[in-house]
């Protein structure tokens, strides 16, 4: 059974800086891709940023260049560093693991007070 296990959400003002980290337990396959997407209250899942076990990156419009995805293929962890925060990427967000099926995480809350 895999789980993965978020954390480090919470309140932070404008301009500020979070990093979370999403950590994934179980039988895993050795290439495999993680991401991070969020939800706003009243809006779609989207993706914010996702890496391959190879570290190939891609991130959303919106967070380039504020936001860096890295991993660690020894502990499964991926983290999201989150810098220059804005009041609209206050959101859920929620860490994806595809391995022989898709895995989701519980979710951590990011709010961006302005």
């Amino acid at each position: 059974q895999v789980q993965l296990v978020e954390s480090g959400g919470g309140l932070v003002q404008a301009g500020g800086s979070l990093r979370l980290t999403c950590t994934a337990s179980g039988s895993i396959f050795s290439i495999n891709t993680m991401r991070w997407y969020r939800q706003a209250p009243g809006k779609q899942r989207e993706l914010v940023a996702a890496i391959t076990s190879g570290g190939y990156t891609n991130y959303a419009d919106s967070v380039k260049g504020r936001f860096a995805i890295s991993r660690d293929n020894a502990t499964n962890t991926v983290y999201l560093q989150m810098n220059s925060l804005k009041p609209e990427d206050t959101a859920v967000y929620y860490c994806y693991l595809l391995s022989e099926r898709v895995y989701w995480g519980q979710g951590t809350q990011v709010t961006v007070s302005s």
